[in-house]
């Protein structure tokens, strides 16, 4: 299977070939499979080098020509390191862009913690108006990036990652998907989670939820879920520990409930390891999430009999 990554720039220069509009603005990174597509398109794929801040500033130049720039490169140096010229370039400005990452949360751990974004989505939620993607396969990423550069001018994050699961399943760039149905609780799985997520609640009378679109959030399919299966909601995402129990608390506001929000933990790891042993580390296999989340099960049922 072809990683998502992979799948971007074939997917990206076939839109470039069919709307004059796209544009891809590139620092360095990837440069190298866009090769053919700059020589066909060459005023409409920049590589401004190994400088992030000019990436956004690029790509919100074109936005305010009426272009709709693909901006690509790791998660860190696109969220993080030029934070201030997404939110005053983009934001303030009132543009839209297509931000595509890689390397996720610690996809490269030999790239060491500048490689590193577990926060990028708890950082985008600061600011006001953006579209969030997390794919958890290469054929939901390729949806999702179609979707992305078709919808209008706004404002989309499309988070790519090595880790995938095993199928890709049919996503609209709206929804949470309903993968299983119980009555004891509702599991959120966020892109290349569910897979884990699926096998850590094997035998659990649980409902597990599949979300790629985490920005908006999608209240209305976890307040339908819930009136079956109970507001005791665990969310599992690939990034920052808790950055959606704020959407979640919002969604039920309104309804007793309880959030157990697993994900990347704030503590650095320091040592490169591999991508398996970072995952474990942060609880976040399928033999840790099965404890994790039985536990927090466990804990609602005693407090409930009163033993």
């Amino acid at each position: 299977m072809d990683t998502m990554r992979e799948r971007f720039a074939p997917v990206v220069s076939q839109l470039l070939d069919e709307d004059p509009r796209v544009a891809v603005v590139l620092a360095e990174i990837g440069a190298a499979d866009f090769q053919e597509t700059m020589r066909r398109h060459p005023d409409r794929v920049v590589n401004v080098g190994i400088r992030e801040q000019l990436l956004v500033g690029a790509g919100a130049g074109l936005a305010l020509t009426g272009l709709r720039p693909v901006l690509h490169t790791f998660a860190s140096f696109l969220v993080e390191r030029p934070f201030e010229q997404v939110k005053l370039d983009l934001g303030h400005q009132g543009v839209g862009a297509v931000l595509v990452s890689a390397a996720a949360s610690f996809d490269w751990p030999a790239g060491g913690f500048t490689h590193m974004a577990p926060g990028d989505v708890a950082l985008l939620d600061t600011l006001d108006g953006w579209t969030v993607h997390v794919p958890g396969h290469p054929d939901e990423a390729e949806t999702l990036l179609r979707h992305a550069v078709a919808a209008g001018d706004d404002r989309v994050y499309v988070r790519l990652s090595l880790q995938a699961n095993r199928t890709g399943r049919a996503v609209d760039g709206h929804r949470l998907i309903a993968v299983r149905e119980g009555r004891s609780g509702v599991v959120v799985a966020v892109g290349p989670m569910l897979d884990a997520v699926l096998e850590a609640t094997e035998g659990l009378d649980m409902t597990v939820l599949y979300a790629t679109t985490v920005r908006p959030f999608d209240a209305a399919a976890l307040r339908r879920a819930t009136a079956s299966a109970g507001t005791d909601v665990v969310l599992v995402e690939p990034y920052l520990a808790g950055t959606s129990t704020a959407a979640v608390g919002d969604a039920l506001a309104d309804l007793p409930h309880r959030v157990l929000g697993l994900g990347v933990g704030r503590q650095e790891l320091r040592r490169y390891g591999t991508v398996e042993e970072h995952v474990t580390a942060h609880g976040l296999d399928a033999g840790s999430l099965r404890e994790r989340i039985g536990a927090f099960v466990t804990a609602r049922r005693t407090v409930s009999t009163g033993a």
